[in-house]
């Protein structure tokens, strides 16, 4: 028997846990996780870091380490 959304048993006893939730999926897919968008941007990002350390190197002579040290 149910009772404004629960279920009672058969000794009386309410027991409101006994329905579970709809469950849905979103199909939207949004920006988070292995997408290829966040793949593709991570990937930019690593390649312009590594270009920006040569850069530093070049125009320093030093490595990112010796920069650091002489600061």
């Amino acid at each position: 028997m149910t009772y404004k959304g629960a279920i009672v048993d058969e000794t009386g006893k309410l027991n409101n846990f006994a329905l579970e939730p709809q469950v849905y999926v979103d199909e939207q897919g949004g920006r988070t996780g292995f997408t290829p968008y966040a793949e593709l941007l991570n990937g930019r990002l690593a390649m312009i870091g590594f270009i920006s350390l040569i850069a530093l190197e070049v125009f320093t002579g030093h490595g990112v380490i010796g920069f650091l040290q002489s600061l």
